[in-house]
């Protein structure tokens, strides 16, 4: 039998919207759509410019670690330490240019520790088969203990010679008046993007997440990226560091305590999948704004502030929920 163009057609934009309709990050959008909606005409603060800008930036933080935990949970994988790996870097930074270094030294003293982290913790998990779990909960305590032990426990706040020029990179608005977190947000979200979707690298890491057996077999480096991946991962911490404490304008010990909760969150509720094998850069920056529209919206509503975890755990299990119907849609 025959088949018409119209009707080819016509089953295309039907297969595209069932994918559209099945896919979890679409209804996360919907989510923050409805919800900022909401807020708009629920309370006088939310749609202030000033809100709007405080909510862009504070999305930056979490989602730029979430797109390298992406590439860690998309190989079957978890990174419990990005939290702590975010405050050793930043105070990394600080104390660097607290000396009187330059800018240029303290963030690559920074990257450095950062890459050197994850590269630790990559040849743990791929080459001595330790849990990824079990060497990024270890990692957590020792990278905030080596930046207690960088800093003598204490707040630095003075940045060397090129103080105004940290500020100026963290907490500035060059382009349109958009804060540069964000700016930085979007470029790193769109780099990791044409990773996963074009480059080798992107489909290896697929391949291990959906079955690093076959992925083997196939010939696929697979310690090589794993490798690769953690260090991704810290790396997208060390740079989420600079920035915040160019933001803050100042590094404590405590900083990033409980973020590889958010981020996870967010990669989570975003669409990946934390038995591997699926995951995308947009949907990492979704989740981390649906996260920051629920910690904003609890304070303009008056809800207290110790309810966020019930509403971000709460999203989890429904970002989860929502995965198991799916399989077994598909597998009917």
């Amino acid at each position: 039998m025959a088949v018409t163009l119209d009707q080819t057609i016509a089953q295309k934009q039907h297969t595209l919207l069932s994918k559209l309709f099945a896919s979890q990050t679409f209804w996360v959008v919907i989510a923050v759509i409805l919800a900022c909606l909401f807020l708009s005409f629920a309370t006088d603060a939310f749609a202030t410019q000033k809100n709007l800008y405080n909510i862009t930036r504070n999305i930056t933080f979490v989602a730029i670690i979430a797109l390298g935990m992406t590439f860690v949970i998309i190989t079957g994988g978890i990174d419990l330490s990005v939290g702590s790996v975010l405050c050793l870097s930043s105070m990394v930074l600080a104390v660097t240019m607290h000396a009187g270094y330059s800018i240029e030294i303290g963030i690559l003293a920074s990257i450095a520790t950062a890459l050197a982290i994850g590269a630790f913790n990559g040849i743990l998990i791929a080459y001595l088969g330790f849990p990824p779990f079990v060497v990024t909960l270890g990692m957590l305590s020792i990278a905030r203990s080596l930046a207690m032990v960088a800093s003598n426990n204490t707040v630095v706040f003075q940045f060397g010679p090129d103080h105004d020029k940290l500020l100026a990179l963290g907490g500035g608005a060059w382009v349109f008046g958009i804060a540069n977190p964000v700016l930085y947000m979007i470029l790193l979200a769109l780099i990791t993007g044409f990773i996963l979707r074009w480059t080798k690298f992107g489909r290896h890491i697929f391949a291990i997440g959906g079955n690093e057996h076959a992925a083997t077999l196939t010939g696929v480096p697979v310690r090589q990226i794993k490798v690769a991946v953690y260090m991704t991962s810290a790396l997208s911490a060390g740079i989420a560091g600079i920035i915040q404490t160019g933001w803050l304008g100042a590094v404590t010990t405590n900083l990033g305590t409980g973020m590889e909760l958010q981020v996870i969150a967010a990669t989570v509720i975003g669409g990946a999948n934390l038995a591997g094998g699926v995951g995308t850069a947009f949907g990492a920056i979704v989740g981390a704004a649906l996260i920051e529209v629920i910690r904003n919206s609890l304070g303009l509503l008056g809800i207290n502030a110790f309810w966020q975890g019930v509403f971000i755990g709460g999203a989890i299990l429904l970002a989860v929920l929502f995965d198991r119907i799916r399989n077994f849609r598909r597998n009917d």
